[in-house]
């Protein structure tokens, strides 16, 4: 068993990586087209300080694709993945607390569409489930960030360790 994993570990990590790259893709992408949008979803949420609105509101789709970049090409694996779960978390916390305080929201967190959720409990049981899934991606990425197609390992990145034994 424990010799079918490290066979397959490789490629499943290179799928967890394509499959966060995707996810990134698809939620940074209509947030960059969308600056004003993206600005109207970081306010809605009531966690960031009027001043820093803007800047989180621009930057947040910029890191979002900036990751998606690295996963795809498959370079400092880890720390992206490391990163990417720390926005899984953020997520989950800013969802967490609209239910919390009662807020009626849309996440925003692939996009904006500019509608308040008329009952926000299935809504946010479905983010929560959904970004949680992402999180554990991460995490699995982050435990082993070898992959194949990646240029940590061209280039030496990868720990020689979390590679797959070669035969002799």
């Amino acid at each position: 068993m424990k010799d079918r994993f490290a066979t397959a570990q490789p490629w499943l990590s290179t799928a967890a990586r394509l499959f966060l790259a995707g996810v990134f893709i698809w939620a940074g992408w209509p947030k960059f087209l969308d600056s004003e949008g993206t600005v109207r979803s970081v306010r809605a949420f009531q966690l960031v300080p009027e001043t820093l609105v803007r800047p989180f509101a621009y930057a947040l789709p910029m890191l979002e694709l900036g990751l998606a970049l690295l996963l795809i090409l498959g370079l400092v694996t880890r720390i992206a993945a490391l990163v990417t779960a720390g926005l899984m978390v953020m997520f989950l916390y800013g969802i967490a607390h609209s239910w919390a305080v009662g807020l009626s929201i849309e996440c925003g967190c692939f996009g904006n569409t500019g509608a308040t959720v008329v009952d926000p409990v299935p809504g946010y049981i479905w983010d929560l489930f959904r970004d949680s899934g992402y999180l554990l991606v991460a995490a699995f990425l982050t435990w082993r960030p070898f992959s194949r197609l990646a240029l940590d390992g061209m280039l030496g990145l990868a720990r020689s360790g979390s590679a797959v034994p070669r035969p002799t």
